[in-house]
Order: C-alpha cells, then sequence, then structure tokens
C-alpha cells in the first residue's frame, strides 16, 4: 500500500538490488535452479553473479543461450525466483532507517529498478521494506524517464549503471558501496557522493535534498 505525502513532498529514488536489499545469495540460488532446468550449466558458474550484479538477466542470458532461448529461460528465471529468490532476500544494513529518514523529512520512496516488478515486490517485503512506488525493468540509463517523471531529486544506487541512470535523469547521484563497485570506481564515474552504507545517509539526507532543490530552483 502506497503511503501518503503531500504535493510538494521530496522523492528519494533507490536501486533494489544491493542497496536496498542483499539479493546475491538469491540470484545465487535461482540461477542454479535455472541452469538445471535449462540443461545449461554454465548459468550457474559462480563467477556470473558479480557480472549480473552490474548487468540484466536478459542481456546475460542472451549472451550466454542466444537470443532464440532467452525469452523462454527469462520466464523461466523470474517464475523461479519466487521459490529461489525472495525467501533468500534480506535488507541491507541501514535500508529501513534510511526509508524513514526519507518520510520523516515529508518525502516518498520512489524504487527503480532492473528486476522485474512483480518479484522486486516480493523482495521488498520480504525483506520487511515499503515503497511507495516501484518501477521495475528498467537498468542504467533506462532508469532516468522514471526517475523524471516521478520528480526524484536523489537517487540512491550501488554500481556505474546507477550513476549512469542519475546523470542521465539530470539527479544528485548517491552511491553507496555496498555492491561490486568500489567508492574510487563510482566517483570516477561521476558520482560526488559515496556513502560506505545506506547507515549513514540519514545524518546527510537533508543537506542533500536541500542541495538537489537549490539546483532544481
Amino acid at each position: 500500500m502506497a503511503l501518503s505525502a503531500g504535493p510538494a513532498a521530496p522523492v528519494v529514488g533507490f536501486d533494489l538490488d544491493m542497496t536496498l536489499v542483499d539479493s546475491a545469495r538469491g540470484i545465487g540460488a535461482t540461477m542454479a535452479a535455472l541452469a538445471e532446468v535449462a540443461g545449461e550449466p554454465r548459468l550457474a558458474d559462480p563467477a556470473l553473479l558479480g557480472v549480473l550484479l552490474r548487468s540484466t538477466i536478459e542481456v546475460e542470458l542472451e549472451r550466454l543461450v542466444g537470443p532464440e532461448r532467452t525469452p523462454e529461460l527469462l520466464e523461466r528465471y523470474r517464475d523461479l525466483y519466487i521459490a529461489h529468490g525472495v525467501p533468500a532476500t534480506t535488507a541491507m544494513p541501514g535500508a529501513a532507517a534510511a526509508l524513514d529518514a526519507v518520510r520523516a523529512l515529508g518525502g516518498r520512496v520512489l524504487v527503480v529498478t532492473a528486476k522485474f516488478a512483480d518479484n522486486a515486490h516480493r523482495c521488498l517485503a520480504a525483506a520487511g521494506l515499503e515503497a511507495d512506488e516501484v518501477v521495475g525493468g528498467l537498468w542504467g540509463e533506462e532508469k532516468a524517464g522514471a526517475l523524471r517523471a516521478h520528480g526524484a531529486r536523489l537517487y540512491v544506487g550501488d554500481t556505474v549503471a546507477d550513476v549512469r541512470a542519475a546523470l542521465a535523469a539530470g539527479v544528485t547521484p548517491v552511491l553507496v558501496t555496498s555492491g561490486p563497485d568500489d567508492a574510487a570506481t563510482l566517483r570516477a564515474a561521476g558520482a560526488e557522493v559515496v556513502l560506505a552504507s545506506l547507515e549513514e545517509l540519514p545524518p546527510v539526507l537533508p543537506e542533500l535534498l536541500a542541495g538537489a532543490a537549490a539546483l532544481e530552483g
């Protein structure tokens, strides 16, 4: 259920995987199950997990099994994720407090993720988190349209692709190093604000929102 806020409420966008939720174990378990049902052992390669956290399942399936099998296996992956991925999903440290901090300032929480929207909702619920709006199926610069449409002032993520999304949308990128990309990599991509985790977000959030509002003005 969406939470209410005033018409001028600031909107803070968040990525999902490895930003708000730790999905690594669930993605790995789902890929192992997919490899078995598809007869494709390459899909269970542990090294693939790091690639998936920086890319999308669609892109990597097409690369590994070809465009002909991708639609079928993508559908199987999404179904298998309900049984294998969602139960293994947990909140990242500081995630609940970060969302509370947004709402304490009268703001709204927007999640924009590459994950299939229905599974994104399931993962948030499994982690005990709630967003006011969830937009799924977008990656990298594709997220920019959703961020602009919902009036986001910040976008909080964990990868270079999230930096690109924020910059393409013209919003302030705020990055955490809880995902696959380190601070130096994120800064080199254009992130001026890099935090060790979401635990560091609440104290700096008012200043970040004020700075973003000033840029808009």
